[in-house]
């Protein structure tokens, strides 16, 4: 019996999960919400940028949605921001749905925003019903990879990620949020505001702090701009050399004064080289490099899908990719 699959928000990462779910055996969509109008009424599928219809119109309204749709589990891609989702989750655990979502600041909340945490803990709880923030990253690549590989390791004494990549391979809202062709005020300004910058350093770091049994003085995150020092263009945005082509930011985890958890990324239009690596100082020492980086979009996309069966059999509650069986593709 396929897996009926609704999804609740259908920008860019929406619908690269709902083409996975749509093209793989084992899943079913059966319902799709989102706010754009020129999206609402339409085909799933024709939403999705499938040569096919799906049979499954794209709604307004999320509780119409779940009653006609009847899915045994929502993925819920609409924002980055717990508070923002808090109300959207809600609406979902009133029907007694499961969830995985691409919130970045629900993969493991941080103390900003443990009220809203503990909220959608206990409305999870009684709707009998587990709920997920996963993605790449957070996700993946700087929290649940590394703490995987400390599985091996008798003694950890520090732990190193490096995400950098080309930003050129990434979709337009991606460019913008990390400041490609801005200037260095705006771009100061835009970090200011909280548009831009990566969501999930915070985050990743915590996770691995909590894994590793380690209590954390305070966490960093730390953001400068990274500068072009040539012409460099995507096929969306020309960034004039002198103009912000990206960004680096790094989050740091300070136990007994000392950093012991560095998580450095750099995203930028031009960069020569994308690749994940970690380092684990301890006993093994291992380093591992992933060449050529693990693709955002379609990493996110795959993650969100084979996460599904995993929350499905999950304990009810928000649950964390600490606390699941490790997910894994599966053709069937």
């Amino acid at each position: 019996m396929a897996i009926r699959v609704m999804h609740f928000g259908l920008g860019p990462i929406g619908t690269a999960v709902a083409r996975q779910v749509a093209t793989r055996r084992g899943f079913k969509v059966v319902g799709a919400v989102d706010i754009d109008p020129e999206k609402v009424g339409r085909d799933v599928g024709i939403v999705a940028g499938l040569k096919r219809r799906l049979g499954t119109k794209v709604s307004s309204d999320a509780l119409t949605a779940l009653r006609r749709s009847k899915p045994d589990v929502v993925v819920l891609c609409t924002s980055s921001s717990l508070r923002v989702v808090t109300a959207q989750i809600e609406t979902i655990l009133r029907a007694r749905v499961p969830i995985v979502s691409t919130t970045e600041e629900l993969s493991y909340p941080v103390s900003s925003n443990a009220r809203w945490a503990r909220k959608i803990d206990r409305l999870a709880k009684q709707a009998k019903a587990a709920v997920l923030g996963t993605g790449v990253n957070p996700g993946f690549t700087m929290d649940a990879l590394p703490i995987t590989l400390t599985g091996v390791c008798e003694r950890v004494d520090r732990v190193e990620v490096d995400r950098i990549q080309d930003a050129r391979t990434r979709r337009l809202p991606f460019q913008k949020k990390i400041g490609s062709g801005l200037t260095r005020a705006q771009f100061r300004n835009r970090v200011k505001e909280g548009t831009v910058r990566h969501v999930g350093l915070a985050e990743s770091v915590s996770m691995i702090a909590d894994a590793l049994g380690w209590k954390l003085d305070r966490i960093a995150d730390r953001i400068k701009p990274k500068i072009a020092t040539k012409r460099v263009a995507s096929r969306f945005l020309t960034v004039a050399a002198g103009e912000v082509c990206g960004l680096v930011q790094d989050g740091v985890g300070y136990r007994a004064g000392k950093a012991v958890i560095k998580l450095h990324m750099e995203a930028y239009l031009g960069a020569p080289e994308s690749y994940d690596a970690v380092r684990i100082t301890g006993s093994p020492r291992l380093a591992m490099k992933l060449a050529g980086g693990v693709h955002g979009d379609i990493a996110t996309a795959s993650i969100v899908v084979n996460s599904i069966p995993k929350v499905l059999a999950a304990p009810a509650g928000l649950q964390t990719m600490r606390d699941l069986p490790i997910p894994s593709y599966v053709s069937s």
